[in-house]
């Protein structure tokens, strides 16, 4: 991972970022789990470092420091590795790690063309402080990662804007969300795959996008790890993109 650490072997220890050589502070370091014989499920403290460390697992399976592993499956603030031959010595190196700060791919993105004419946009802009017309500008100039899928079948749960344009679920959820809303809770934007009750705050609707496909290969459009950026319609008043994300 990232250079660092000693390589110790295939098939027994990850090489990872090890302990000690992060800045003083260091976040807690992970909680691993043995989950039935075959599998760990890693403790993060959250989701930002779950991310990372997600990212990191890639990285280095990617480069064959780590051993054999059938699935590596991310969660809120969980990273479950499954299909393991030695999950006891290698929950010892996991345990070890001190996760680097995510560092954003610049690999291809996935597009996903948007009309920014959700019911909660004025909602959105007034948490904002800006104008309905801003949060399209700077929700489309953001560069988003899939943090983790879940919920529903095609469900990515992007991570990208900054803190301060993160926003709580709705007091009042909705029985039925239309299929392709974009919404936004937390630090989470993500868009619906088919119709169904829901508290996010819709600020759009992504349109020509099938997110889940059982006669496409993969079946989802939005794997954890890819890259995705929302392509406003024409009229959908955004502006010109930032792949840094937007900080205005």
């Amino acid at each position: 991972m990232t250079g660092t650490g000693t390589d110790t072997g295939a098939g027994s220890r990850a090489t990872g970022p090890r302990a000690g050589h992060g800045a003083a502070g260091a976040a807690p370091r992970p909680v691993v789990i043995p989950v039935g014989r075959d599998a760990l499920l890693v403790e993060l403290p959250d989701g930002e470092v779950a991310e990372a460390f997600h990212a990191e697992l890639l990285r280095c399976r990617d480069a064959g420091r780590l051993p054999e592993v059938t699935e590596i499956v991310p969660g809120a603030r969980t990273v479950l590795l499954d299909g393991l031959a030695e999950p006891q010595r290698l929950a010892a190196s996991l345990a070890e790690w001190d996760v680097p700060p995510l560092v954003r791919s610049a690999g291809p993105a996935v597009e996903i063309p948007v009309r920014y004419d959700g019911p909660d946009l004025d909602d959105v802009a007034a948490m904002w402080g800006v104008a309905p017309e801003e949060v399209a500008r700077i929700h489309a100039a953001t560069d988003f990662r899939v943090a983790f899928c879940g919920f529903a079948p095609g469900f990515g749960y992007l991570t990208g804007l900054p803190e301060k344009y993160h926003v709580p679920r709705r007091s009042d959820p909705r029985t039925r969300v239309p299929a392709g809303a974009v919404g936004l809770a937390g630090p989470y934007t993500g868009v619906y795959p088919r119709s169904s009750p829901g508290g996010w705050q819709l600020i759009g609707t992504a349109v020509r996008t099938v997110l889940w496909d059982t006669g496409r290969e993969p079946a989802a459009l939005l794997a954890p790890g890819t890259r995705a950026r929302f392509v406003p319609e024409d009229g959908s008043g955004a502006g010109p993109r930032n792949d840094q994300g937007d900080d205005a």
